[in-house]
């Protein structure tokens, strides 16, 4: 077994993952960025270290940065949780590479091979699992998309290679829209998974999304431990998982079951991966879906998914401790007939968003009340505590409700005893959102398809919900607040050690500048963009035109000194999975580009510069 680990990673993931490692008697290192100093995940770790400013690109996505800092902290192992570089096949080629530390994941090769969709297609079709029909091959001109929509018809849908989540995916419904979404889909690949390959698919209208779980060792043994029901989505994003599935029968859960142990096997992966296959629904059905139903491989996520915990409660497996299990040699010791499902569980994913207006993400925020519930058949993962201010600078996630009962109907009301319960002011969530949900007719009856959210669901009644349940959400916007540091160097054991001190709300701390005047010390300013004032100096007089919404810089369609008319396209960016164009309100020139492409900015960050 290893002795520490590095979990590259941050928020309730790096927890979960740093919770099985104190379990197996193995110490926990923690990485962090400047946004993240204060936050949950390094208050647990047995030690933390600081890996860049709040830009991921240049903090938790740096490769160098983060192994530098496992050989600092002398571990020998890193586990990647999921997001960030947990499906990045150089990153694991490196830490493989990287003397005396082990990869808790799959191999890089296997990644690889799975986490290419186009790849993944071919070894699954080999091994006689069902696919959607599309192309094994990358496509790079219209020209290939129109043949496809000739031969399969439409809508068809284009994939980024490396895309998951929806990013990178976009759906052509006839032939006028194929140049627009092929640079679109392209465009979002190379900006979120730095690999601009698309691939085609037909389309399915109306799918069910089902997924199941895999363990593999490095001894040729591969089990499956059920499926998760993922079909409630928002723009291609999970809002509550479930497992088993309530529309299956116990006949099609292991035909699927099974198809996703063959491919698997045949890919020989290892450590623990998810199989996602799109079910056929059948409107009106009376009772389950049956074993003639169509499924279709979608993809493999090749590390672990946030909603792993659904399998936990369901199995009593605890997947984290598996994974790092097997990392370290050893051989599953259970057998696939003795894997049982006992009960239900779902989990829901508490946003820090204000579902009734769109499900906008808080751009700010202090919990001033953070009160989780309790009780039976309840599960918190979370990396919070009362008083800490929300980060806004990565994902809207701040925690996941997992809720187990012995049947569907008795989940459902733990679920709402457990969300009602559930007490946090000071910032927008989506709770008033699960609620509803909950008691919908459709959800209840499991007859939902990925398309329930976008297409059908009411809206209004989310607005009516978040004003009945809503609670003080705040203004999003924190007092300023003085706060001065200072550096210290100590010795400990005759070890040394570089120290910050942090007050807040205190006069400054006189520094004894010349002729007796007092200033404040000066924090120490990270490079590269951050939250608060660590942004780009905007040069020029002219009008800025300032982001509207938290997102990423997916392309600039500017330059300096363009001349540009009203409605213009300056910027593209995106957020909560939409390209949103930023365009220009008045004629004028560019005099300046405060954003590079890739570049993560805040509401009210200036973009471009018009004189």
């Amino acid at each position: 077994m290893f002795r520490k680990v590095l979990v590259a990673n941050r928020g309730e993931i790096a927890v979960r993952v740093m919770r099985a490692c104190e379990e197996l008697n193995v110490g926990t290192v923690a990485i962090y960025s400047e946004a993240d100093k204060d936050s949950g995940h390094v208050r647990y770790a047995d030690e933390a270290y600081n890996v860049g400013p709040a830009r991921a690109a240049d903090s938790y996505l740096d490769h160098e940065a983060v192994i530098e800092a496992a050989r600092k902290a002398d571990a020998d192992a890193i586990h990647p949780g999921y997001g960030f570089l947990a499906e990045n096949a150089e990153f694991a080629s490196k830490v493989e590479d990287a003397e005396g530390i082990t990869w808790i994941g799959p191999s890089a090769d296997a990644m690889e091979s799975l986490g290419e969709k186009t790849k993944a297609r071919t070894i699954m079709s080999e091994a006689d699992v069902p696919i959607v029909p599309g192309t094994t091959d990358p496509v790079t001109e219209p020209e290939e998309v129109k043949t496809f929509g000739e031969e399969h018809g439409y809508p068809i849908a284009i994939k980024a290679e490396g895309g998951g989540g929806g990013r990178g995916m976009k759906v052509v419904w006839d032939e006028s829209e194929v140049e627009d979404q092929l640079e679109s889909a392209k465009r979002e690949g190379e900006a979120y998974f730095d690999n601009d390959s698309v691939y085609l698919e037909r389309y399915l209208e109306q799918p069910r999304h089902i997924e199941v779980q895999i363990l593999a060792d490095q001894h040729g043994n591969v089990r499956h431990l059920g499926e998760r029901d993922c079909s409630l989505q928002r723009r291609h994003q999970k809002v509550i998982e479930e497992g088993p599935s309530a529309a299956l029968t116990d006949e099609l859960r292991e035909k699927i079951g099974e198809a996703a142990r063959q491919g698997v096997a045949a890919a020989d992966y290892t450590n623990a991966g998810t199989v996602e296959f799109l079910v056929e629904e059948e409107p009106g059905r009376d009772g389950p879906l049956g074993p003639e139903t169509n499924f279709y491989f979608l993809e493999v996520n090749t590390r672990i998914q946030v909603e792993h915990t659904v399998t936990e409660e369901i199995t009593g497996i605890d997947i984290v401790k598996r994974q790092i299990r097997i990392a370290a040699g050893e051989e599953i010791d259970f057998e696939q007939d003795e894997v049982e499902i006992d009960g239900h569980a779902m989990e829901f994913r508490i946003n820090a968003e204000n579902a009734a207006n769109d499900f906008a993400p808080a751009t700010g925020g202090t919990l001033e009340t953070y009160d989780p519930p309790g009780g039976i058949g309840v599960r918190l993962d979370d990396a919070l505590r009362q008083g800490d201010e929300l980060v806004t600078d990565y994902d809207s996630m701040i925690a996941k409700l997992i809720v187990w009962g012995e049947d569907r109907d008795e989940c459902i009301e733990r679920s709402l005893r457990a969300l009602r319960e559930y007490d946090i002011e000071g910032i927008p969530t989506v709770i008033p959102f699960h609620r509803l949900m909950l008691t919908d007719e459709e959800f209840v009856r499991s007859t939902h398809t990925t398309k329930y959210l976008d297409e059908e669901l009411d809206q209004s009644r989310i607005e009516e919900a978040q004003e009945q349940w809503g609670g003080d959400t705040g203004d999003g916007a924190g007092e300023d607040e003085e706060s001065v540091e200072r550096e210290f160097t100590v010795e400990v054991n005759g070890k040394r050690f570089e120290v910050e001190l942090e007050e807040h709300g205190a006069p400054a701390i006189p520094t004894g500048g010349d002729g007796g005047t007092s200033q404040a010390a000066s924090p120490p300013q990270p490079t590269g963009s951050s939250s608060g004032s660590g942004s780009a100096a905007v040069e020029g007089d002219g009008e800025t035109v300032d982001a509207e919404m938290q997102g990423t810089i997916l392309d600039i369609e500017v330059e300096v000194g363009d001349e540009v008319a009203a409605g213009d396209v300056l910027v593209v960016l995106e957020a909560m999975k939409m390209e949103n164009d930023i365009v220009a309100s008045r004629g004028g020139t560019v005099s300046d580009i405060a954003v590079d492409e890739g570049e993560s900015v805040d509401m009210g960050d200036t973009l471009v510069v018009l004189e």
